[in-house]
């Protein structure tokens, strides 16, 4: 015969792993908010440059906001190395590798 199985122990099982990731992620979003600096804006002012950049469905301002975020990874990785090049957040990446300030505009409606 067939041995029953342990549904409450199989959702409580489920039910742990979704919060471990929430908590992880929400630890991983705080840890970005202090590397980019974010931290010093005042909560108002995130919250709504966080609104600005959801609300904006341009794709190619999108992609300039991608870009921006893989070259501050790319270079955070090299700042942590100790040679004192920090990442500048505010700087994207053209293609012939230059960069220039990123200015987050509110999304026409």
């Amino acid at each position: 015969m067939r041995k029953p199985r342990d549904f409450d122990a199989e959702l409580k099982a489920l039910n742990d792993r979704a919060r471990m990731l929430k908590e992880r992620k929400i630890r991983q979003l705080g840890e970005l908010v202090i590397a980019t600096g974010a931290d010093a804006l005042d909560i108002d002012t995130l919250a709504g440059g966080l609104l600005a950049m959801v609300k904006d469905t341009k794709p190619d301002q999108k992609e300039v906001m991608r870009k921006s975020g893989a070259a501050f990874f790319r270079g955070s990785g090299q700042g942590e190395a100790g040679d004192g090049a920090e990442p500048n957040p505010t700087a994207t990446a053209k293609a012939d590798g230059s960069t220039q300030p990123f200015e987050l505009k509110p999304s026409e409606n």
